[in-house]
């Protein structure tokens, strides 16, 4: 049975939740602003699902977005180095998005977060993050995996749990969120948070690591 649920592909877990929950396409369609006939290629495996693909439908249908890349095709090891795994996964899924170019990768996502990270540890940082935060949540509508991880960072942030470096870290990454200034816009519809979704678990990593 294990082996069975492993194999599954993305177009027979859309269906079966579809089927199990009776929701129509067209109403996954409403819920997730993701056009019918995209999702109907997805699930008659006519077209390759994106991370926001994968993302709208964790959200809508509350299925793991693990679940989801694997049955979408995408690497994920969890026995194997967490960090790499996701590494691996993203830089893929930044790759096959369709309207990402060839220039968007981890590593400019990265560089951003160092800038940051020295940033967040002045006052100026900190006051923008505290001020800002929530009002720059509300403009995300909250939907999406990474906004939960988002706000237990900005928790943590806020009630300064953790020592000087990872508070530095997760500073990082909130500041990534709330600057407009992103590797990829926020105003691009659909695709403008796929950076902040990468920057979280960059910084979610990084803070692990120094732990």
């Amino acid at each position: 049975m294990a082996s069975e649920s492993l194999e599954i592909t993305i177009g027979q877990l859309l269906r079966e939740t579809l089927a199990n929950r009776s929701i129509s396409m067209r109403k996954l369609s409403e819920q997730t602003n993701i056009d019918t006939a995209t999702i109907s290629r997805i699930i008659n495996h006519k077209r390759k699902a994106t991370l926001d693909h994968l993302e709208q439908f964790s959200s809508v249908l509350n299925l793991p977005l693990t679940k989801l890349l694997e049955s979408a095709g995408y690497p994920v090891d969890n026995e194997k180095d967490s960090t790499s795994a996701y590494d691996e996964t993203i830089e893929q899924l930044l790759h096959t998005s369709e309207l990402l170019s060839a220039n968007i990768s981890i590593s400019s996502v990265e560089k951003q977060l160092t800038d940051y990270e020295v940033f967040s540890q002045t006052v100026d940082g900190e006051e923008r993050i505290l001020h800002e935060f929530e009002e720059k949540l509300k403009s995300t509508g909250g939907i999406g995996p990474f906004i939960d991880q988002m706000k237990y960072l900005f928790n943590r942030f806020k009630t300064k749990n953790g020592n000087t470096k990872e508070l530095a870290i997760i500073g990082s990454a909130l500041l990534y969120f709330i600057v407009p200034i992103d590797v990829i816009p926020d105003y691009l519809f659909a695709i403008g948070f796929l950076d902040d979704a990468v920057a979280v678990q960059i910084a979610s990593n990084a803070v692990t690591r120094n732990s």
